[in-house]
């Protein structure tokens, strides 16, 4: 069944009129066309029975139709108000409009307004769960795309273990390691990479600047890559020369806890199970209140999806999800451990598309 049969039906199952997706990585999703609108307007409408459009600046027009998209593209020009456009293309489809589908998520509420004065009686439904199910499983092609992307992030932590070297900025070996990544096959970063050191790895989400790199500095890579439009998320702990025995022992129960969780990955399983078998091996360290996150996230379009792999989320575990795992310790007199790969559910248990090794390394 087709991306957008699965939209379809839904708004058959629900008796919706139509469904507005304005989100860039939803309307890849269902129509294979990536574009960062910035502040103008792009989305795709879909209808039980009409046939869906695309509504976008003009000069993508031509993009999309070389995409493959079979389906109207509506482009509007950057003087043109987008919404009389979007308000035509709809009503020549259908007579009227009064329930509409959207992403409440992402969605503004100036857009909201917007489309509440152009359709007075319009009510609203969230279209943002169903999608985000859609996109759970992922399919052989999907799959690939994720295997690749996570091999090029691999690459990229070895070419920063090999940047490291007393002196050099947690900046400079970021901009040697998305230089090297994109060289190699990436199209973008997933998100900011994260290169930190020091007490600095305390912190879950540090920002690199330009401390210099120091003899006994644990250091932290975070990063990931795009490859045809699906993300990786890898994190690596290392160690620039011999480690302290309280930093080592962080380490050993961060990489512990992190197999533990992988273990338990199968079909079946719950969520809440895998981030447990991680925490309560932390907890039982004595660290618990050092690990102030969940264990990980869905991972696909969007480096961050459905679903979120906490201690409560009852969600059985299926084949075809693909979401991350990654514990981390952060004691900010001491020091910040995260280590982190990207996992497949297979048919009989777990696939581990990350692979850079994780017995600890230490560059001398």
């Amino acid at each position: 069944m087709s991306n957008l049969k699965k939209v379809q039906d839904f708004l058959v199952d629900r008796q919706i009129d139509a469904a507005l997706i304005t989100n860039p990585d939803n309307i890849f999703y269902l129509s294979n066309f990536r574009s960062d609108p910035h502040e103008r307007l792009l989305g795709v409408v879909i209808f039980k029975e009409k046939e869906p459009f695309i509504i976008c600046p003009s000069m993508e027009v031509s993009d999309v139709k070389a995409i493959g998209w079979p389906h109207d593209v509506i482009g509007y020009k950057d003087t043109d108000n987008a919404f009389e456009f979007l308000e035509k293309a709809i009503l020549d489809r259908i007579s009227e409009l009064t329930l509409l589908a959207i992403e409440k998520e992402h969605l503004t509420v100036d857009r909201f307004e917007i489309l509440q004065e152009r359709f007075p009686a319009l009510l609203f439904a969230k279209s943002d769960d169903m999608l985000a199910k859609n996109r759970l499983i992922k399919d052989v092609r999907e799959i690939e795309y994720l295997r690749k992307a996570a091999q090029l992030a691999d690459y990229a932590i070895e070419v920063g273990c090999g940047e490291i070297a007393e002196g050099k900025t947690e900046l400079e070996i970021v901009q040697a390691v998305e230089q090297a990544v994109k060289q190699k096959g990436a199209e973008k970063m997933a998100f900011e990479t994260i290169i930190i050191s020091g007490k600095k790895t305390a912190s879950p989400h540090g920002i690199p600047g330009d401390r210099r790199i120091e003899k006994g500095d644990f250091i932290l890579f975070d990063l990931g890559v795009v490859y045809k439009g699906y993300c990786s998320d890898i994190t690596r702990t290392v160690s620039f020369g011999e480690p302290a025995e309280a930093k080592l022992k962080i380490y050993e129960t961060v990489k512990k806890a992190q197999q533990a969780a992988i273990d338990t990955v199968r079909p079946g399983i719950l969520a809440k199970e895998v981030d447990l078998a991680a925490r309560s091996i932390i907890d039982e360290a004595g660290y618990g209140e050092l690990f102030p996150h969940r264990i990980g996230h869905g991972l696909g379009i969007s480096v961050h999806e459905y679903p979120s792999i906490t201690e409560h989320n009852n969600l059985p575990l299926e084949e075809g999800m693909v979401f991350t795992i990654e514990p981390g310790i952060y004691d900010p007199e001491i020091t910040g451990v995260r280590i982190e790969d990207d996992v497949l559910v297979t048919k009989d248990g777990v696939e581990v598309l990350t692979k850079f090794p994780k017995e600890l390394k230490i560059i001398e």
